[in-house]
């Protein structure tokens, strides 16, 4: 078996390393989608990730000899998965960032979980919510205004592009509580899920890049390499990882990952695409993490 995943035998001493990848490269899915717009559209760059993606888990089901679901129910909830999760986002994340940096999109990212408690608040009223998730709904938007720097507007950023990564973001918060709703409860293999998603994405995307997924015809090797690491790593391997990383530390842990992809973002943002940050960005991120973990009753004190 292939070294990008982990053995039964080493599970339980080998899950941080793949914890850190992970967080490493969706940390770089925005200088990703950065340079893979240097030669394709937004529509092309969702397509670009999406139909690698698609490729890296159907070779993956295929030598694990795993079956794909067979019920229409469940591919039909998948589909609407496929729309919340990449088809939608996918393209709004990369329309936001033809007018904005990729570090933004970056920390905008790390409201997903803030996003996800909001969906459950309005749409997926089955949860009473407890005080400290309104707290911690309340702090991060506190840091999503001080990220944006409130009090000068918006500055440079175009009020198109962060409507984009809001509606994105809010995509993703949507999905969670419809998965756990509708998919989950069938049991299914999560590589099965997965790969059936991803598919139906890259399906769903291959007209429209068909139509025009790219804008320009010069292939430089760094954006072709940074499309492949964005399909085959972030939305292949990445599944697969975040699965492995749940199964041998449990949902809590995984979850934390999403507090260190906005760090990754922003280093890579400045090192290698020489982007500039204010001082209110990541003092923003800070407190919209500080949010999420209050939300996710993380840092909950128990009385005495």
């Amino acid at each position: 078996m292939s070294s990008l995943f982990l053995s039964r035998k080493n599970t339980s001493s080998h899950w941080i390393s793949l914890y850190i990848a992970l967080g490493v490269v969706w940390g770089c899915s925005f200088i990703f989608i950065k340079l893979g717009l240097e030669f394709l559209t937004p529509v092309g760059v969702a397509f670009g990730r999406t139909s690698l993606g698609a490729m890296a888990l159907l070779g993956i089901s295929k030598s694990r000899k795993i079956s794909l679901p067979t019920d229409k129910r469940v591919w039909a909830h998948l589909w609407v998965i496929a729309m919340m999760l990449n088809v939608v986002p996918g393209i709004l994340f990369a329309l936001a960032e033809t007018k904005v940096t990729s570090i933004l999109a970056g920390i905008i990212n790390a409201v997903t979980p803030l996003m996800t408690l909001l969906a459950i608040m309005i749409v997926f009223r089955e949860e009473k919510i407890k005080s400290y998730q309104v707290l911690g709904l309340f702090t991060g938007f506190a840091g999503v205004l001080t990220v944006l720097g409130i009090w000068h507007g918006l500055g440079t950023n175009p009020l198109f592009a962060i409507i984009a990564l809001f509606a994105a973001v809010s995509c993703y918060g949507l999905s969670f509580p419809y998965s756990r709703k509708f998919v989950l409860p069938h049991k299914l293999q999560p590589t099965a899920l997965a790969t059936t998603q991803v598919t139906l994405a890259a399906a769903t995307l291959l007209p429209f890049y068909l139509m025009g997924g790219i804008s320009k015809d010069e292939y430089r090797l760094g954006p072709v390499l940074a499309m492949l690491a964005l399909g085959i790593l972030g939305t292949g391997y990445a599944y697969i990882w975040n699965f492995q990383v749940m199964a041998a530390a449990g949902s809590a842990v995984a979850s934390t990952v999403t507090y260190i992809t906005p760090l990754i973002a922003v280093i890579v943002g400045i090192v290698f695409l020489g982007e500039s940050v204010t001082w209110n960005q990541p003092l923003g991120a800070a407190i919209v993490v500080l949010g999420a973990a209050i939300s996710q009753g993380r840092l909950r004190f128990n009385r005495a």
